[in-house]
């Protein structure tokens, strides 16, 4: 009788034939995937290995001159720059946003850097944040978020426009911002910022005050469009300037011919008249306030 391969290698005392494991089969049918995939890997690793080389060589001159080529290539084929949205502009002057983006109608759209664009916005005294997006095939938007016209501050015979922090503005007319109070005097903010927002509180002091004058850099006068000058305590501003609203509701202390209002002491009033005015009745005081002149 014929023996199979398996008797006669058994009887020739060599071990059985193994089957292949999963993996290898796995491996061997996949085989013709695998190797593309490898070479895939050697090109990627040999552009990095370029692009190394490159960079060594020269950081940013041979990468900037192949992208420059292809934003030109790419604006031949249509992407341009076409328009430029502005968004939030206000106060901020335009011939300073189109220096900052330093793009004109035409320029290929690729080469524009909204990044770069957006910081140069930023040195911008108005522009407190700046938003810049690429829209293609030809947009460029961009939207500002500029800072808040505060005040006009009046330090050293200069004027200028600052906002609630005191940062200058630089704008071209103070004049358009008239409206605004008008605070002299060094060292002026921040701490101009609660006393402004207590005269909103009182529209009969507000309307009748010109200027907001810090004094030694620790407490504030307010003169008065009648040239008096209200003399307020140290801190306590807001409580000073309640007692002077109350004062003009009830009596009309500000419209009298005074030349000063002293509210540094919480129980007293000093008024000092104007060289050769009439007395004036004085006050009637709160129980236990006393009244006087100075």
């Amino acid at each position: 009788m014929a023996r199979s391969p398996a008797t006669r290698s058994r009887a020739a005392g060599g071990s059985p034939p193994r089957r292949p494991s999963s993996l290898r089969l796995w491996l061997r049918r996949r085989r013709t995937l695998l190797r593309p995939a490898a070479l895939a890997l050697v090109g990627a690793g040999a552009l990095l290995a370029t692009g190394v080389a490159l960079m060594a060589a020269d950081p940013y001159g041979k990468l900037q001159a192949m992208w420059d080529g292809a934003a030109e290539i790419a604006a031949s084929g249509g992407l341009q720059v076409r328009e430029v949205t502005l968004e939030g502009l206000r106060n901020t002057p335009p011939e300073l946003v189109r220096e900052a983006l330093g793009v004109r109608r035409g320029d290929p759209i690729l080469a524009f850097d909204p990044h770069f664009a957006r910081e140069q916005l930023e040195q911008i005294a108005w522009v407190e944040r700046a938003h810049v997006e690429r829209l293609l095939p030809g947009t460029i938007h961009v939207r500002l978020e500029e800072r808040q016209p505060f005040a006009i501050w009046q330090e050293n015979r200069s004027f200028k426009v600052v906002d609630r922090a005191g940062t200058d503005l630089r704008a071209q007319n103070i004049g358009a911002f008239g409206p605004l109070p008008l605070i002299v005097g060094k060292g002026a903010f921040p701490a101009a910022g609660p006393l402004v927002d207590a005269l909103r509180g009182a529209p009969e002091v507000r309307e009748r005050v010109q200027a907001l004058v810090r004094v030694s850099e620790r407490r504030w006068n307010l003169q008065l469009r009648s040239g008096a000058d209200v003399l307020l305590p140290e801190n306590q501003e807001a409580a000073a300037i309640a007692r002077l609203a109350e004062l003009q509701r009830v009596q009309n202390l500000m419209d009298r011919p005074l030349a000063a209002i002293d509210l540094r002491l919480p129980d007293k009033l000093v008024l000092r008249m104007t060289p050769g005015s009439a007395p004036a009745a004085e006050p009637a005081a709160k129980p236990g306030q006393r009244s006087g002149r100075g």
